[in-house]
């Protein structure tokens, strides 16, 4: 198999190998599919060190062009197989639908209105000002839920994580993440090549004691969703943090990446393991879902070794997230009239969510407390259930995205959030949806 690759190989360097199994991809000598050997033996065949063919197979994975299959190992990867897979399959709908409940989205029309930009502060129009406003930087340090060594500012929620997980993970290192898990992380990490160690949530989000035994196989890294966990709703109360922060502190080799992104939306208390683990600890806060989608930015905290050097990385490429765009977000969060429709819309978030999970529970099916836009709904079967609620011109997310192993019983993500009105109704064709059967296979 490692003939064609070494037929091509004309740099010893990660580049250069990575550059020769493309070729042989692209000429056909090696197969999609295909499992590549072993990267000791890969190395000792093509006389390179082990941590050269590990850089070349980091660089192969973010272009797609190999992927981790399970126990398989590695594989060269068959076309489609890159990419947001896991997202797109949740969010793989017919267009249509009166009512589509498959998104996450926020409401639009919940959103605080954009102020007109004549009205900002003029923006700093130099290559050396501070990426971060000093202004939004000291207002976010004052609502931060610990005191953070450094503060960035990241181009949403995933940006911040896709750079994060980028400079602490190498290629086979372990990721423990929540069971059900929001799907573009899960792709994120099998682009870097890292498998995962999913970890059963309750109400209160990640279990201490299944985090204990996911830990004894020593994982890099563990993400984690503080409030409104994506899909269940889930939010940490105060003990649930100290419980997981006192697991973790047994590991202080580890790193925590909590992503914070129900914001301003979420009523919980503002829970961080930074309070406990700053050294440990890196914390991100979007204001996607409370202040707007395309607004892209996310504050960031974490320890200056962690922090530094992505930020110094990150001076060769786009350099800083837009000024103009942080000045739009310093006035979103201290203008009375967006602090006050912010507010509203979290309110009003909340009265839509108990209005269908009141009216799910009044047919039989009683869901965890929770807050958020979305719902975690138990169902018989997925595919009778998604079949069931199209028919009444409905669509929600298949739950198999956002599984993490295999056990995982079946459910659908709903975005209640986008349910403005006709809750009853709603929810009647929820229950319905959650009752039915797959039809009987033929003999």
């Amino acid at each position: 198999m490692l003939d064609p690759v070494r037929e091509r190989l004309t740099d010893p360097s990660a580049r250069g190998l990575a550059e020769a199994v493309s070729r042989a991809v692209g000429d056909g000598f090696l197969e999609r599919g295909a499992k590549l050997p072993p990267v000791r033996r890969v190395a000792t065949e093509l006389r390179l060190s082990p941590s050269t063919v590990n850089a070349a197979w980091q660089l192969l994975r973010r272009a797609g062009t190999i992927r981790t299959d399970g126990r398989r190992g590695t594989v060269v990867a068959t076309p489609g197989t890159g990419g947001p897979g896991r997202y797109r399959a949740a969010l793989r709908r017919t267009p249509g639908f009166g009512l589509d409940l498959s998104t996450g989205v926020p409401d639009p029309r919940l959103l605080p209105p954009i102020p007109a930009l004549h009205g900002l502060s003029p923006a700093p129009s130099s290559y050396l000002d501070e990426p971060v406003l000093p202004a939004l930087g000291a207002l976010l340090r004052e609502r931060w839920p610990y005191p953070a060594e450094r503060l960035a500012v990241f181009d949403g929620a995933m940006d911040a994580i896709d750079q994060v997980a980028s400079a602490l993970l190498r290629l086979g290192d372990l990721a423990v993440v929540e069971n059900p898990c929001f799907p573009p992380l899960l792709d994120l990490l099998e682009v870097l090549g890292v498998p995962v160690i999913g970890v059963d949530t309750d109400a209160e989000g990640m279990l201490p004691d299944r985090l204990t035994a996911a830990l004894a196989r020593r994982p890099a890294a563990v993400f984690l969703q503080p409030r409104a966990l994506n899909p269940t709703g889930a939010s940490w109360s105060p003990s649930r943090a100290t419980a997981l922060a006192a697991v973790l502190s047994q590991h202080p080799q580890v790193y925590v990446v909590e992503d914070d992104s129900a914001g301003d939306l979420a009523s919980g208390p503002h829970c961080s393991l930074g309070s406990h683990l700053p050294r440990q600890t890196v914390h991100v806060r979007s204001f996607s879902k409370s202040h707007g989608p395309d607004l892209r930015l996310a504050a960031v905290s974490g320890p200056a070794t962690v922090l530094d050097p992505i930020l110094e990385r990150r001076l060769l490429g786009q350099g800083w997230t837009s000024r103009l765009l942080q000045h739009l977000l310093l006035s979103l969060l201290t203008d009375p009239a967006s602090i006050a429709a912010v507010e509203a819309a979290r309110d009003e978030y909340a009265r839509r969510r108990r209005l269908i999970t009141s009216g799910l529970a009044g047919a039989g099916i009683v869901l965890p407390p929770g807050e958020g836009l979305n719902i975690w709904l138990p169902v018989a079967d997925e595919q009778a259930a998604l079949l069931s609620l199209a028919s009444a011109g409905i669509g929600a997310a298949a739950g198999t995205a956002f599984a993490v192993g295999a056990g995982t019983a079946p459910h659908l993500r709903v975005t209640v959030g986008l349910v403005a009105e006709d809750h009853a109704e709603v929810a009647d064709r929820l229950a319905e949806a959650a009752q039915a059967a797959a039809p009987p296979i033929p003999r």
